[in-house]
C-alpha cells in the first residue's frame, strides 16, 4: 500500500489551548519565537509530526489565533487535510471562533473535529453549556456534525482519545494528489549558516526529490533543491500533504518571500485576473460595492485587488454564490479550483471567500451575457472544458490546452485519452468530431468544385488550404486531407486534391461534340489542322476551348506539339513506337521526315516535343534516344 501524508490544523480563538493542546499530542512546543514565549500567543504558524505508521504520516499546524494574525491563520489553515476546532470550556465559542469558522467553510474545509479544552477548569453542567453553544454555532455550518472531544492538555484526560480519532479518520481520508505537477506555496524563508536558502512550507500536490529543477514563482526563477527536510530529519523526497522545508541553490533569501509558490512544473498560471464564484459572511458590516478595494489571501499568498460584479453594483447580504472577478495589483500563481479568502483592507474584516473557476480572467461587459457564460465555466467538467476550448481554438498543444481549461496536468493527461480526443503533429490536440467535419468541408467544397470544373482534375492544394484556413489552422487542414487520403476518401496528384471516386470528364452538354472532334483529329492522323479549327467544325465555344483542350492534354487524348498543332494521343504513341524502331541510338531530322512521311512544317514540331518530353535530346543536328 502506498504510503499516504496528511497535515492537520489546529484552529480557534485566541488562549482557548491550541499550542498546549498540539504540546500535548505531539510533545513538540510549537510556540517558538521569543516573542511568543512572553506574550503567550502564537505568531507565527508552529508545526510538528503527530503520528507515522507504515500507512499514514500526519503533521500539526498550530495556527495564530489572535486576529491581528489572520493572515497567517489563513496560510495555515489553506494546505490542511482536516481542521481540530479548538473551544475552551471555560469562555466557549467566541468572536475568533466564528471567523476561523467562516474562514474554514470558505476553504472549503469539510472534515472536522471539535475539542474542547480546559475541562478540568469548569464542572459537567457547565461543559454541557458549552456543549449546546457549539452545537448552535456550528448548525449549518461544515462542521455541522463533527464529534466532539473532551481534553485538558496538563492532566492529558481525552488526548490519546483524540489523537485515536484524526488519526482513525484520515486513514478514511483520500489524500492529496502525488502524480501531478509538484506544488508548494513557501510560507517561511531563512537560511541557514553553511547550508544557504530555506524555504518551507505545506505540499499542495505532486512529489520532489533531491537534485531536482524547480521554478519560483511568480518571478520564474530556477533553483535546484540541494536537500529535503521533514520535521528536521534528511529525506529524499517530500510527498503531497507534508510539512517539507527544502534548501535550494540559486537563489538567495533576498529573491524571495512568503507568498511566493516553489513549482515543478511551467504550466502553472501566473495571473492578475481571476474570475472566481465566492459566497459572503453571514453579517457584513459594511456594504461590499463594486470595483471596492480587497486583500485576497490565496494559498500563503496575500495581494491587493478589486473585486469587479456583472450583474450588481453591491452586497449587504446574500446567501447564494456570486461569479464575479477579481483583479489584483500585484501577479499570484493558481489554478481552477484553488480556495481563498477575501478580507477588507480597512477597517479590516473578513467578508468572504471562494473558489476560483478560470485563472485566465478576460475583460467582460457588464450584463447577463457575462454571468451566462461564468456560469458555463463553473459548471463545467474537465471534459466539457477540454471540449470547449477546443472548439474555439480548434487545435491547441498541451501546455495551451492546461492554461485554457485551468485543470491539473495529470487529469489532462487522463482526460486526453479519451477517444473523442486527438493527438496529431505529436503535439497539438483536436476532437475527433472536428475532424469529420472539417472533412465533410472539404468534401462539400470538391464536390461543389467538381460540379462546377469537371474537366479539372481537382483543386490545388494550396488553393484549398489557402480557401479553408479562414476556419481551420493549417497544420490541422493539413491532418485532416492526410486523413481523408488514407482512409481513401481523398486523392492527391502531384498538386492537386479531389474526391477518390471522381474522374474527370467533359461536361454532358459537350460531350458528344468533343467526341466528334476527337474522331475528326484521329482520321487526319499525322497531318493535322490549327486545332482551334477543330474545335470550331466540331461547335465547341471558343469560351471553354482552353479547358477542354487542358482536360483532353491531362487525360493523354491528345498531344500539343506546340500552341497551335495537336495529334491525337494514340497516333502520337505510334508515330514515336514508329520512328524509334527505325532509327539507331541517334538519328537527324531528314531520317525522321522519311520514315514519318512528315513535312518540315509538322517534323520540327513534332521533334521539339521528343524533346521537351524527354524521349530524346539534341545534341547539335542530330536526336540522341534516352
Amino acid at each position: 500500500m502506498e504510503k499516504r501524508f496528511f497535515t492537520i490544523g489546529m484552529a480557534g480563538h485566541i488562549d482557548h489551548g491550541k499550542t498546549s493542546l498540539t504540546k500535548a499530542l505531539t510533545n513538540v512546543d510549537t510556540d517558538r519565537l521569543k516573542e511568543e514565549k512572553e506574550r503567550q500567543i502564537s505568531i507565527e504558524l508552529g508545526f510538528a509530526p503527530l503520528y507515522e505508521d507504515q500507512e499514514i504520516q500526519i503533521s500539526v499546524i498550530d495556527v495564530p489565533g489572535h486576529e491581528r494574525f489572520i493572515r497567517q491563520m489563513i496560510a495555515g489553515v489553506a494546505g490542511i487535510d482536516l481542521v481540530v476546532l479548538v473551544v475552551a470550556a471555560d469562555e466557549g465559542v467566541m468572536p475568533q471562533t466564528r471567523e476561523h469558522l467562516e474562514i474554514l467553510k470558505f476553504l472549503g474545509i469539510k472534515n472536522g473535529i471539535v475539542a474542547i479544552t480546559k475541562i478540568d477548569r469548569v464542572d459537567e453542567e457547565f461543559i454541557e453549556l458549552v456543549k449546546d453553544d457549539i452545537l448552535a454555532e456550528l448548525s449549518g455550518s461544515v462542521f455541522e456534525g463533527a464529534p466532539f472531544i473532551l481534553v485538558d492538555s496538563l492532566s492529558r484526560k481525552g488526548i490519546e482519545q483524540l489523537k485515536e480519532l484524526i488519526i482513525k479518520t484520515l486513514k478514511e481520508q483520500e489524500m492529496r494528489d502525488t502524480k501531478g505537477p509538484f506544488r508548494m506555496p513557501i510560507d517561511q524563508v531563512f537560511t541557514v549558516k553553511g547550508q544557504g536558502t530555506v524555504v518551507r512550507g505545506t505540499v499542495y500536490e505532486g512529489t520532489i526529490e533531491e537534485g531536482q529543477i524547480l521554478k519560483i514563482m511568480p518571478e520564474g526563477l530556477d533553483a535546484r533543491v540541494r536537500q529535503i527536510q521533514v520535521h528536521h530529519k534528511s529525506a529524499g523526497k517530500a510527498y503531497a500533504g507534508q510539512r517539507a522545508a527544502l534548501n535550494l541553490s540559486g537563489v538567495s533569501k533576498e529573491d524571495l518571500e512568503r507568498g511566493d509558490v516553489v513549482v515543478s512544473s511551467e504550466h502553472f498560471i501566473v495571473t492578475k485576473t481571476i474570475d472566481v464564484a465566492i459566497r459572503v459572511v453571514e453579517e457584513l458590516e459594511h456594504l461590499i460595492k463594486q470595483r471596492m478595494p480587497i486583500k485576497l489571501h490565496i494559498g500563503t499568498t496575500e495581494v491587493m485587488g478589486r473585486i469587479v460584479f456583472f450583474d450588481r453594483n453591491e452586497i449587504k447580504k446574500e446567501n447564494g454564490e456570486i461569479l464575479c472577478q477579481l483583479r489584483l495589483e500585484e501577479e499570484i500563481v493558481t489554478k481552477r479550483g484553488d480556495r481563498f479568502i477575501l478580507r477588507r483592507p480597512s477597517p479590516q474584516e473578513t467578508i468572504g471567500g471562494g473558489w476560483v473557476i478560470d485563472p485566465r480572467g478576460q475583460k467582460y461587459r457588464f450584463g447577463n451575457h457575462t454571468i451566462e457564460e461564468l456560469e458555463k465555466k463553473k459548471e463545467g467538467s474537465p471534459k466539457e472544458r477540454i471540449t470547449a476550448a477546443l472548439m474555439e481554438a480548434k487545435s491547441l498543444p498541451f501546455s495551451e490546452l492546461m492554461k485554457q481549461t485551468a485543470l491539473e496536468e495529470q487529469v489532462l493527461s487522463e482526460q486526453l485519452k479519451e477517444k473523442e480526443f486527438v493527438l496529431f503533429n505529436g503535439k497539438e490536440y483536436t476532437l475527433s468530431v472536428l475532424i469529420d467535419s472539417i472533412e465533410e468541408d472539404i468534401i462539400d467544397y470538391l464536390q461543389e468544385f467538381h460540379h462546377e470544373t469537371p474537366m479539372k482534375l481537382g483543386v490545388n492544394k494550396a488553393e484549398l488550404m489557402q480557401t479553408m484556413q479562414k476556419k481551420v489552422p493549417k497544420n490541422l487542414l493539413d491532418f485532416v486531407i492526410e486523413i481523408g487520403i488514407t482512409n481513401q476518401v481523398l486523392k492527391r496528384k502531384e498538386q492537386f486534391v479531389f474526391l477518390a471516386d471522381f474522374n474527370p470528364h467533359v461536361p454532358k452538354n459537350w460531350a458528344k461534340r468533343t467526341e466528334n472532334m476527337l474522331d475528326e483529329l484521329k482520321k487526319d492522323e499525322l497531318k493535322v489542322r490549327y486545332l482551334k479549327d477543330y474545335f470550331s467544325a466540331a461547335g465547341i465555344p471558343a469560351s471553354i476551348e482552353i479547358d477542354v483542350k487542358r482536360f483532353l492534354e491531362h487525360q493523354g487524348l491528345i498531344v500539343m506539339l506546340d500552341e497551335q498543332f495537336a495529334y491525337y494521343g494514340a497516333v502520337f504513341n505510334e508515330a514515336v513506337d514508329k520512328l524509334k524502331r527505325n532509327t539507331g541510338l541517334e538519328f537527324e531530322v531528314g531520317e525522321a521526315k522519311e520514315i514519318l512521311g512528315l513535312s518540315r512544317k509538322y517534323m520540327i514540331p513534332f521533334l521539339e516535343k521528343l524533346d521537351a518530353s524527354g524521349l530524346t535530346k539534341r545534341i547539335e543536328n542530330k536526336r540522341v534516344w534516352k
